[in-house]
């Protein structure tokens, strides 16, 4: 009988919220559900790699349906992960004001939100683009809901763990054009989840207190800023030489080696201030800004070195 309970409030929001007056949801609510920033960041490792897949000659009507079920697939994640955390949201100073854990949008309007985006990206990238880009699809958007999410909650390994969600968008870019799992895919997928842990750690430390609240066992939570900054450092080195490997392979050109190297050193410098960094928050700022900066430029610098190189 309470596992019934238990189920009804999941599906119809938690009972509290249902006894208060709120404020019905706007479109902007709706938006955020989706967290368009998360969005956005992995549709451009998307078009990155599918612009390097097709040599800098993209078939446009590919890449828009690419694209979009990419973009689909991944507001889906964001939303049922939402859903998963709004008990969680509810007890966090940043987003206890959100949409869902305020109650203007229903636990049940956003579950169906999100498996509707879910099928609807399937369908265009198995449709217009291949299975293949469907599956890398399904494969991240499992890792993120079904395993990351609840992981959450129980492991600090959930940082490394989510990586492998993150680290599928450019993969499916990339069977998007190939329909093959080559080498250079493996090597995008490599890059970007060799990235995540250093950038969602430093964040992890910025949000300490938060998380602290939330009863989450982040990594600086658990095992406090040093051990933290050690594993970042450890990450970093190795993402370093992984993102060299992507010319190595000669799918890319002279100005992505520059480039990357020069913002790979840069990266590396940066993670190893913070072992004699006087302030840890100011640090993990920079650290945290500069992370979103080298992923910025790692996409940039694969679109430019590829028109220099094929055109």
């Amino acid at each position: 009988m309470d596992q019934q309970v238990t189920m009804q409030e999941s599906l119809n929001g938690d009972t509290s919220l249902q006894a208060q007056s709120v404020e019905p949801a706007t479109w902007r609510d709706y938006v955020q559900l989706t967290k368009p920033g998360i969005t956005l960041s992995n549709l451009m490792t998307t078009f990155a790699a599918l612009w390097l897949a097709s040599f800098g000659f993209p078939d446009w009507k590919l890449a828009f349906f690419t694209m979009l079920g990419t973009a689909l697939v991944i507001m889906s994640g964001a939303a049922l992960n939402n859903f998963y955390d709004r008990d969680l949201d509810k007890k966090m100073e940043r987003t206890k004001n959100r949409a869902l854990p305020a109650g203007r949008i229903s636990a049940r309007n956003a579950l169906l939100i999100g498996i509707g985006l879910l099928l609807a990206g399937l369908a265009v990238l198995a449709v217009f683009a291949n299975p293949l880009a469907a599956v890398w699809g399904l494969i991240g958007h499992i890792f993120y809901v079904l395993i990351y999410t609840p992981l959450k909650r129980v492991t600090t390994l959930n940082t490394v763990i989510g990586g492998i969600s993150g680290a599928a968008p450019p993969v499916i870019g990339w069977v998007a054009v190939t329909n093959n799992m080559d080498p250079a895919a493996w090597l995008l997928f490599l890059v970007l989840f060799l990235w995540q842990p250093p950038h969602f750690l430093a964040l992890a430390m910025l949000k300490t207190e938060e998380y602290r609240a939330g009863n989450l066992p982040m990594l600086p939570v658990v095992k406090g800023f040093a051990e933290t900054k050690r594993q970042m450092m450890l990450w970093g080195s190795v993402l370093f030489p992984a993102s060299i490997l992507l010319f190595i392979h000669g799918s890319v050109g002279y100005v992505y080696l520059i480039v990357m190297g020069v913002m790979g050193l840069v990266y590396m410098v940066l993670l190893f201030q913070g072992f004699n960094a006087k302030d840890d928050l100011a640090w993990a700022r920079k650290l945290f800004g500069y992370s979103i900066l080298y992923l910025t430029v790692f996409c940039a610098a694969i679109v430019i070195s590829t028109m220099v190189h094929y055109y």
